[in-house]
């Protein structure tokens, strides 16, 4: 059952006081980046005043904003020479975010990702097709390297081309694909189109899915759609990228490496701690990297921590699936709302297919809400559509308190995106 057992069944006292020794550990080290030198001392903080895992919130926060601010290499505690890479973040706008790595932390970063591959099953003699982007986006690497370190045979098939995907996935024999949720569905539709059955024409039993927020509706469907077990799985380029946090068989929450990661949950507005259950957004502190440590990192993912135990016998944390981005959320009319909200309330309708588009406009200073969805099959029954909308709309109104405008579209209508889904256009004006 596990890849690492003497760290994966680590007791609560035992993953505390390794953390403890890592964090000291990378407080010294975090004294060679002149952003956290700086940082310490404008703040009157000494590396000696952390004794314990509670006073690592006498630390303040480490933002996106000041990764960006000290652009690009300000917060990197090795010399260059002593890096040997640097991936960045994947946005199109405004100075990127980028991280360094050392060869250890590459090390490191390869046997977290195995060690989640490894948790769901996945085996040597596995063959293992990774669909995400290459190059600086981290999800391509990061799971190339993990598969290789558990000796699979990998297809680096890389992002798009949806029907070389599914050729690859039939001559190849593929048997687990990472793939983000969104595309996973795009790639069964275009099985149909070329009456390919997933379960009686290929050999998948495993998808790792991730990069974008989902319900377990939406999971469920996919895998009912392709006929394998879906996993979900947490990581940004900020923590290395994927394997930060990864469900087990159990799919019963994302087990954090505590070994890796110290852990908090606080209240995105006053950044207080929330008591554990409740969400908040996550904040993240790395303690086993060396080349851009980073301490409470605000990650603007919103998740709780699950109580209990799991059966699986680590002890490690489990989150609960991401909400979403605490930057993403929408506020109309006064009213907070996630777009996942609306997801888990339109995949409970089984005529409905999973594309879906959110579009925000202002009409006479009132904000207004757009949800159209595909159907799965076409019908001219205005009657149904007309008991069908309402019914959404209902439910919808129940979930997010106001009363979206309501559209069902025929099938193919949206349009596809091969990397991570759109799904809310803020058409919205400024009015002066």
């Amino acid at each position: 059952m596990y890849l690492h057992p003497e760290v994966e069944t680590m007791s609560r006292k035992d993953i505390e006081k390794l953390q403890l020794q890592r964090l000291k550990a990378t407080i010294n080290r975090c004294m060679r980046s002149p952003f956290y030198k700086e940082r310490f001392q404008q703040y009157g903080i000494k590396p000696e005043d952390i004794q314990s895992l509670e006073d690592l919130q006498r630390i303040p926060f480490t933002t996106k904003q000041d990764l960006r601010d000290h652009y690009p290499f300000g917060l990197s505690a090795v010399p260059l020479e002593e890096v040997v890479r640097l991936h960045s973040s994947s946005g199109t706008t405004g100075t990127p975010t980028v991280i360094l790595h050392t060869q250890h932390d590459l090390e490191e970063w390869a046997n977290a990702v195995a060690r989640c591959l490894y948790m769901v099953g996945l085996r040597k003699g596995d063959i293992f097709q990774n669909s995400s982007g290459y190059g600086m986006f981290t999800g391509g690497l990061g799971f190339q390297y993990g598969a290789e370190r558990l000796g699979m045979l990998t297809v680096p098939a890389a992002a798009g081309n949806t029907k070389r995907q599914i050729k690859f996935i039939t001559d190849f024999g593929t048997t687990a694909l990472h793939a983000i949720p969104s595309y996973a569905g795009r790639l069964y539709e275009v099985m149909q189109e070329m009456h390919i059955d997933p379960r009686r024409d290929t050999h998948l039993k495993t998808l790792i899915i991730g990069a974008e927020p989902h319900s377990d509706e939406q999971r469920r469907r996919i895998e009912n759609m392709l006929g394998v077990k879906a996993y979900n799985s947490f990581g940004m380029s900020e923590m290395c990228g994927p394997g930060v946090a990864f469900e087990c068989l159990e799919q019963n929450g994302l087990h954090i490496w505590e070994d890796y990661y110290i852990v908090e949950i606080v209240d995105p507005v006053t950044l207080e701690p929330v008591p554990e259950g409740e969400v908040g957004e996550l904040v993240l502190t790395t303690i086993n990297r060396e080349a851009m440590p980073l301490l409470r990192y605000r990650t603007r993912d919103l998740t709780r921590i699950l109580p209990g135990d799991c059966p699986c016998g680590r002890h490690h944390k489990r989150l609960d699936r991401m909400k979403g981005r605490s930057d993403d959320m929408m506020i109309l009319k006064g009213v907070n709302i996630f777009p996942i909200q609306i997801e888990n309330i339109l995949l409970q309708f089984k005529e409905l297919g999973n594309e879906y588009l959110i579009t925000l406009t202002n009409l006479d200073a009132n904000d207004e809400m757009t949800v159209e969805v595909e159907l799965n099959d076409f019908t001219d029954d205005y009657a149904f559509l007309q008991n069908l909308t309402k019914e959404i709309t209902r439910q919808l109104k129940d979930e997010i308190l106001i009363t979206p405008r309501v559209k069902l579209v025929p099938k193919g209508t949206l349009p596809v995106h091969e990397g991570k889904a759109v799904r809310v256009k803020d058409l919205r004006k400024t009015l002066i």
